[in-house]
């Protein structure tokens, strides 16, 4: 019997390895997709070690060939894919007059194209197995700030396409959806902090006291809480959910 696969982006690290390790408890093989590191290698032994097969593979998803090189590679292996989970995208946060065009194309390139390209690729093979596709965004993309402009644009895009893929998605049986974490504590998160906190020179607590005030927050989320939602979003019980945007973000911002 053929194995339930699930290919994860970004998966060394934050909220991708939190979403490989709890989707390790639901299918049988987990692809974890990133560029080379000792993180990727360790999360894929964590995949391990709840019990699925893993198969770590190191690619930069922002160049035009991985699509084939994680896709076909993962269908030439495996034989068909249940899943797949855009988490990867590194969008620098400066503000929108300090950008340069390399910086925005790299964006793009990255969080925006590398997970279009993986999803048209993997098409086929997700309508074989009645598949699902989840893209992440960020709650920046229903409220832009000029200094976090590419991250906004670029969430809004991710959830613009999310619902494209959507509609083709009811005719051919994947179900897309896509997730829009708000402040969640991953090791990026707590640099931009730190960065922040120097700059104005006060501690890191102080600087998080001053995140979470802001924001109208009373904590950060943690990536494994967003692992969760997604778990739930490509199991049998949410199969009817699809061309949503889940938004989880402690109540930053007040929505349906």
């Amino acid at each position: 019997m053929s194995k339930s696969v699930a290919v994860v982006t970004g998966a060394s690290s934050g909220i991708g390895r939190a979403t490989a390790l709890r989707l390790a408890r639901e299918f049988k093989v987990i692809v974890l997709v990133a560029q080379e590191s000792e993180d990727l290698q360790s999360a894929a032994q964590a995949v391990r070690d709840i019990g699925a097969e893993a198969w770590p593979v190191a690619q930069d998803l922002s160049l035009a060939d991985a699509a084939e090189a994680v896709i076909g590679a993962t269908l030439t292996r495996f034989g068909r894919i249940d899943a797949l989970v855009n988490v990867a995208g590194a969008v620098p946060g400066l503000d929108v007059f300090e950008m340069s065009d390399a910086q925005w194309d790299s964006g793009l390139a990255l969080k925006f194209h590398g997970a279009r390209r993986l999803t048209v690729r993997a098409w086929e093979a997700l309508k074989a197995q009645r598949g699902s596709v989840v893209f992440i965004s960020g709650n920046s993309a229903e409220n832009p700030k000029a200094a976090q402009a590419a991250v906004a644009s670029i969430n809004a895009a991710i959830e613009a396409l999310a619902k494209a893929f959507s509609e083709r998605g009811v005719v051919d049986g994947v179900q897309v959806n896509s997730v829009s974490p708000g402040a969640i504590m991953t090791g990026r998160r707590l640099g931009m902090l730190e960065k922040a906190a120097a700059a104005r020179g006060i501690t890191l607590d102080e600087m998080k006291s001053l995140f979470l005030k802001g924001s109208g927050i009373a904590r950060f989320g943690e990536a494994e809480e967003i692992a969760e939602l997604i778990a739930f979003i490509t199991s049998p019980g949410a199969r009817w959910m699809t061309g949503t945007v889940l938004r989880m973000d402690g109540g930053e911002i007040k929505s349906v």
